[in-house]
């Protein structure tokens, strides 16, 4: 079965430059990418999309940073594309990512890891709508 997911490269990766060589990873391991586009997130479309974390102290800095600059929006697929995409990604921490990991070898922090991934399925359903159905 073809599993779709949801990638945002967060603005740091724009402005750090280094947006194709991620691409390119995905690309290496045979993920499709079936849509692809440069956007700039506005604050009410990211509270809807971090709204699971609207009651956490971070809430508020996960809004400003995702709205911050441009960002890269993909749908990425293949058999198994969720879990396989999140163990390229690495641990949302990148001090608990492992060197080959995306977070692992471009990310500083927890607030600023580069990447965002869907974690579920549902949660990729979801996200893909938003950012492109919407």
């Amino acid at each position: 079965m073809v599993d779709q997911t949801l990638l945002i490269f967060k603005p740091e990766v724009l402005r750090r430059g280094f947006a194709g060589r991620l691409i390119s990873r995905f690309e290496d391991r045979g993920i499709k990418i079936v849509q692809l586009k440069l956007t700039t997130i506005d604050a009410p479309t990211a509270r809807i999309h971090y709204a699971e974390h609207q009651s956490k102290p971070f809430f508020a800095g996960l809004v400003e940073y995702i709205t911050s600059g441009p960002v890269v929006v993909a749908v990425l697929e293949c058999e198994g594309v969720i879990p396989l995409v999140r163990r390229m990604v690495g641990p949302t921490n990148p001090a608990n990512a492992e060197a080959g990991s995306i977070r692992g070898d471009f990310a500083f922090s927890v607030a600023e890891n580069v990447i965002h991934a869907s974690d579920s399925p549902e949660s990729a359903a979801r996200e893909i709508s938003l950012f492109f159905n919407g």
